[in-house]
């Protein structure tokens, strides 16, 4: 549903940053290890006061917005740090504060090192499906996230995902990160073996004045890396999982909306409430340059009204007048959408770049689109007929 005065898509997920603070160190982390370092200033972890106070403004959201189902996804740092008893706390504050007509779905992402039988427990009672971070097997995930110590986090991570998996209507699926190094069949396949629903492939942010690391800038070395994702993918009809980017190229490509703010040219629904309640924008964009992300607002003063109309909010409505002109004119604008918005920053330019992953999101986008026609779907004609 748009706001019919202002055109504003209203948000539908609402991100909780209920801890601040975390007990593995992931050298690629854009809370701790980027250019932003206001994470650390901020308390470690959400008190009741701020939930409840975010629950309100939620509330008031989906009733002016008539929302029947709204997301609200428990996220951090590492948000298993609160503890079993607050967590529990912060969950009926944010039931207490969303009308009884609104379905709440609860999402959780974790490292997983901290899972147990008792946060299960919690998770069944209020509904609240997991997400795992691993980025495939000890030796790939151990590239870039290890223990405060310098310790591998991998097995006490399996650990957290097979306890999961006992359970696995509460199992959401498992976030990886890109790395050239890692082997991009191993890494899927050791990540499929665990049996998600979903896997997740994420760039590792960057910007034009910062780029991801390429052995051949002239290479789209990560565009490569996720084609033979996809071939992996499809090579075992076994596989009941979907890879989340490469299912939204699919869906894009043949005139269907995504499920990501990464891709596509819908207008993003999400936004960040920070442990001190503070109201933010895309919270990745901390890996741009410190308080990129910063709105001057938070919910005891604020609605999220008034996120919707600030003035670093509204290139999310504006679809292609927010772009480049380079990708303004490119045939699968639609699918890319420009690229995830922190990967568009330079100094000079703003926002208005292409993305730093511009041609390697256009080597996998026709390389699935390819693929497609091979097995006899012309993307384009599905498109036309779509509603």
């Amino acid at each position: 549903m748009t706001d019919p005065e202002s055109g504003a898509v209203p948000f539908r997920t609402f991100i909780l940053k209920v801890a601040n603070r975390c007990n593995i160190d992931c050298d690629y982390c854009f809370v701790f290890n980027s250019r932003d370092q206001a994470a650390r200033r901020l308390p470690a972890r959400m008190d009741l006061a701020v939930a409840r106070a975010a629950a309100r403004r939620i509330g008031e959201h989906a009733a002016a917005h008539d929302l029947r189902t709204i997301h609200v996804v428990l996220h951090g740092g590492e948000p298993l740090l609160v503890g079993v008893a607050h967590m529990a706390d912060l969950l009926d504050a944010v039931r207490g504060g969303v009308p009884a007509g609104t379905r709440i779905l609860f999402e959780l992402q974790t490292n997983g090192t901290l899972l147990s039988e008792a946060w299960l427990d919690l998770f069944e009672r209020y509904e609240v499906v997991v997400g795992v971070s691993l980025d495939g097997p000890p030796r790939a995930n151990d590239r870039h996230r290890l223990t405060h110590a310098g310790r591998s986090s991998a097995a006490c991570a399996v650990r957290g995902i097979e306890l999961l998996r006992s359970r696995t209507h509460l199992f959401a699926g498992l976030l990886a990160v890109v790395d050239l190094a890692n082997d991009p069949a191993e890494v899927h396949d050791y990540l499929a073996a665990f049996e998600p629903p979903v896997i997740d492939f994420g760039l590792p942010h960057a910007t034009h004045d910062d780029p991801p690391p390429r052995a051949d800038a002239g290479v789209p070395e990560y565009g490569l890396w996720l084609s033979r994702v996809y071939d992996a993918w499809l090579a075992r009809p076994e596989h009941r999982h979907s890879v989340r980017m490469l299912e939204d190229i699919v869906a894009l490509s043949s005139g269907v909306r995504g499920s990501v703010e990464t891709l596509g040219l819908a207008p993003p629904t999400s936004v960040v409430i920070e442990s001190d309640g503070s109201i933010e924008a895309v919270d990745t964009l901390r890996s741009v340059e410190e308080g990129a992300s910063w709105l001057g607002l938070d919910v005891r003063r604020h609605s999220f009204d008034d996120a919707l109309s600030h003035a670093k909010l509204l290139h999310r409505q504006h679809g292609t007048e927010a772009l480049a002109e380079q990708c303004r004119a490119c045939p699968l604008v639609d699918v890319c959408g420009g690229g995830y918005l922190p990967h568009r920053f330079s100094a000079a330019q703003g926002y208005r770049n292409p993305s730093v992953y511009c041609a390697d999101l256009e080597y996998v986008i026709r390389h699935v689109q390819s693929s497609l026609r091979q097995h006899g779907w012309n993307p384009n004609a599905q498109a036309a007929s779509s509603p």
